[in-house]
Protein backbone atom coordinates (compact mmCIF):
# COMPACT_ATOMS: atom_id res chain seq x y z
CA UNK A 1 0.00 0.00 0.00
CA UNK A 2 1.51 3.43 -0.66
CA UNK A 3 1.43 5.71 2.19
CA UNK A 4 -0.73 8.76 1.56
CA UNK A 5 0.76 12.53 1.50
CA UNK A 6 -1.93 15.14 2.86
CA UNK A 7 -0.75 18.51 1.58
CA UNK A 8 -3.25 21.48 3.31
CA UNK A 9 -5.23 23.20 1.22
CA UNK A 10 -3.80 26.71 1.79
CA UNK A 11 -0.04 25.46 1.16
CA UNK A 12 -1.90 23.59 -2.15
CA UNK A 13 -3.76 26.55 -3.06
CA UNK A 14 -0.40 28.12 -2.85
CA UNK A 15 1.60 26.09 -4.44
CA UNK A 16 -0.75 26.52 -7.33
CA UNK A 17 -0.48 30.09 -7.13
CA UNK A 18 3.41 29.76 -7.92
CA UNK A 19 2.90 27.76 -10.41
CA UNK A 20 0.41 29.83 -12.26
CA UNK A 21 3.47 32.40 -12.32
CA UNK A 22 3.22 36.03 -10.80
CA UNK A 23 -0.19 37.56 -9.63
CA UNK A 24 -1.25 40.79 -11.60
CA UNK A 25 -1.24 43.70 -9.64
CA UNK A 26 -4.18 44.29 -7.33
CA UNK A 27 -6.50 46.90 -8.03
CA UNK A 28 -7.41 49.15 -4.94
CA UNK A 29 -10.76 48.46 -2.07
CA UNK A 30 -13.45 50.74 -2.42
CA UNK A 31 -15.92 52.60 0.26
CA UNK A 32 -18.43 55.07 -0.76
CA UNK A 33 -21.07 56.70 1.34
CA UNK A 34 -23.95 58.53 -1.02
CA UNK A 35 -22.73 61.81 0.97
CA UNK A 36 -19.27 61.34 -0.10
CA UNK A 37 -17.15 64.18 -1.97
CA UNK A 38 -15.79 61.47 -3.91
CA UNK A 39 -18.75 60.68 -5.72
CA UNK A 40 -18.42 62.55 -9.38
CA UNK A 41 -22.64 62.70 -9.90
CA UNK A 42 -23.58 62.62 -13.73
CA UNK A 43 -26.75 62.66 -15.63
CA UNK A 44 -29.25 59.96 -16.28
CA UNK A 45 -30.82 59.41 -19.63
CA UNK A 46 -32.81 61.87 -20.95
CA UNK A 47 -36.39 60.14 -20.05
CA UNK A 48 -35.33 59.76 -16.85
CA UNK A 49 -36.68 62.43 -14.12
CA UNK A 50 -35.13 65.92 -13.71
CA UNK A 51 -32.62 66.13 -10.85
CA UNK A 52 -31.53 62.46 -11.21
CA UNK A 53 -27.90 61.64 -10.95
CA UNK A 54 -25.58 58.42 -11.16
CA UNK A 55 -22.47 57.74 -9.62
CA UNK A 56 -20.24 55.25 -11.22
CA UNK A 57 -18.92 53.41 -8.13
CA UNK A 58 -16.31 51.00 -9.28
CA UNK A 59 -15.74 49.78 -12.77
CA UNK A 60 -16.46 51.48 -16.28
CA UNK A 61 -20.23 51.99 -17.41
CA UNK A 62 -19.82 51.25 -20.92
CA UNK A 63 -17.63 47.29 -19.77
CA UNK A 64 -19.33 44.17 -17.58
CA UNK A 65 -19.72 44.71 -14.19
CA UNK A 66 -20.03 47.92 -13.27
CA UNK A 67 -21.60 49.20 -9.76
CA UNK A 68 -23.52 52.78 -9.47
CA UNK A 69 -25.37 55.03 -7.27
CA UNK A 70 -28.27 55.90 -9.02
CA UNK A 71 -30.46 58.86 -7.29
CA UNK A 72 -33.97 60.69 -7.76
CA UNK A 73 -35.38 63.65 -5.85
CA UNK A 74 -38.27 63.05 -3.56
CA UNK A 75 -41.56 62.11 -4.94
CA UNK A 76 -40.17 61.26 -8.39
CA UNK A 77 -41.85 59.20 -10.67
CA UNK A 78 -39.21 57.05 -12.80
CA UNK A 79 -40.84 56.11 -15.78
CA UNK A 80 -41.20 52.72 -17.34
CA UNK A 81 -37.81 51.52 -18.82
CA UNK A 82 -35.41 47.96 -19.02
CA UNK A 83 -32.05 47.29 -19.16
CA UNK A 84 -29.79 44.74 -20.91
CA UNK A 85 -28.44 43.49 -17.90
CA UNK A 86 -29.79 42.10 -14.95
CA UNK A 87 -29.81 44.50 -11.86
CA UNK A 88 -29.17 43.64 -8.18
CA UNK A 89 -30.38 46.35 -6.11
CA UNK A 90 -30.01 47.65 -2.41
CA UNK A 91 -32.01 51.04 -1.62
CA UNK A 92 -29.93 53.08 -0.03
CA UNK A 93 -32.01 56.61 1.41
CA UNK A 94 -35.57 57.00 0.89
CA UNK A 95 -38.86 55.02 0.56
CA UNK A 96 -38.94 53.27 -3.11
CA UNK A 97 -41.85 51.15 -4.81
CA UNK A 98 -41.13 49.61 -7.83
CA UNK A 99 -43.14 47.49 -10.44
CA UNK A 100 -42.02 45.03 -12.81
CA UNK A 101 -44.60 44.46 -15.47
CA UNK A 102 -46.83 41.57 -14.38
CA UNK A 103 -45.67 41.37 -10.53
CA UNK A 104 -47.75 43.40 -7.78
CA UNK A 105 -45.60 46.59 -6.78
CA UNK A 106 -43.19 45.98 -3.76
CA UNK A 107 -42.22 49.00 -1.56
CA UNK A 108 -37.99 49.18 -0.91
CA UNK A 109 -36.99 50.68 2.79
CA UNK A 110 -33.33 51.10 3.02
CA UNK A 111 -31.31 47.73 2.98
CA UNK A 112 -33.49 46.21 0.94
CA UNK A 113 -32.32 43.95 -1.63
CA UNK A 114 -33.74 43.89 -4.99
CA UNK A 115 -33.00 42.01 -8.47
CA UNK A 116 -34.39 42.83 -11.85
CA UNK A 117 -34.11 40.31 -14.25
CA UNK A 118 -32.69 41.36 -17.81
CA UNK A 119 -35.37 42.72 -20.23
CA UNK A 120 -38.28 42.99 -17.48
CA UNK A 121 -39.61 46.54 -18.12
CA UNK A 122 -40.14 48.12 -14.73
CA UNK A 123 -41.09 51.55 -13.21
CA UNK A 124 -41.17 53.31 -9.86
CA UNK A 125 -41.99 56.17 -7.46
CA UNK A 126 -39.71 57.32 -4.84
CA UNK A 127 -42.35 57.42 -1.97
CA UNK A 128 -40.42 60.03 0.18
CA UNK A 129 -39.62 63.97 0.68
CA UNK A 130 -36.04 63.38 0.52
CA UNK A 131 -34.14 61.37 -2.16
CA UNK A 132 -34.15 57.95 -3.02
CA UNK A 133 -30.73 56.33 -3.74
CA UNK A 134 -30.25 53.01 -4.93
CA UNK A 135 -27.00 50.97 -4.84
CA UNK A 136 -27.40 49.06 -8.45
CA UNK A 137 -24.43 46.02 -9.98
CA UNK A 138 -24.97 45.48 -13.65
CA UNK A 139 -23.43 42.53 -15.14
CA UNK A 140 -23.60 43.75 -18.59
CA UNK A 141 -22.73 47.23 -19.48
CA UNK A 142 -25.08 49.38 -17.82
CA UNK A 143 -28.00 51.08 -20.08
CA UNK A 144 -31.66 51.81 -19.62
CA UNK A 145 -34.48 51.86 -22.65
CA UNK A 146 -37.51 53.41 -22.51
CA UNK A 147 -39.55 51.67 -24.83
CA UNK A 148 -40.72 47.63 -24.66
CA UNK A 149 -37.80 45.26 -25.37
CA UNK A 150 -38.43 43.48 -28.83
Amino acid sequence: MTPSIRIPLATALGLAALAAGPAPAQEMAVARTVDSDALDWGPCPGFMPEGCGIAVLHGNPAEPNADIFYRVPGGAEIPRHWHTSPERMVLVEGEMSVTYDGQDPVTLAPGTYGYGPARKPHSADCLSDGPCTLFIAFVAPIDAMADAPD
